[in-house]
């Protein structure tokens, strides 16, 4: 298969695909231009919301981290109890370092969420 080759796609794909690619542009310029780049105060609050979304003032990470580790937490859990039949050490060994090893690794990505926190918190002090 050629790199450029484009001959396999279909011809309504490949406009539809262009066609994406120029108001996916537009859309970003506009939407910078309309939300983001104002300074002023919006009164309207799902526009002040949408301000801070593409801003990224409002961190969404944060909350799916959460829903992630515990989904992490249940699963290692559960799926260590499938491990009894087989190793009880690999069982104990799952359950406590797997849990132990994504708790670690998700405290550390909160760490650096907490640690933009404060530092954005101590920018805004200091305006």
């Amino acid at each position: 298969m050629d790199l450029f080759n484009f001959s396999y796609m279909n011809t309504g794909a490949l406009i539809w695909a262009i066609v994406s690619i120029v108001l996916a542009i537009v859309g970003a310029i506009v939407g910078y231009f309309l939300f983001v780049k104002p300074d002023k105060k919006q009164d309207n609050k799902f526009l002040a919301w949408t301000k801070d979304f593409f801003s990224f003032k409002k961190m969404l990470i944060e909350d799916l981290l959460k829903i992630f580790y515990a989904f992490t937490a249940i699963y290692i859990t559960l799926s260590s109890f499938g491990l009894i039949g087989t190793s009880f050490f690999g069982f104990i060994l799952t359950l406590v370092f797997g849990n132990l090893i994504a708790r670690v690794v998700y405290e550390a990505s909160l760490i650096l969420i907490m640690i933009w926190k404060n530092t954005n918190e101590i920018n805004k002090k200091l305006k």
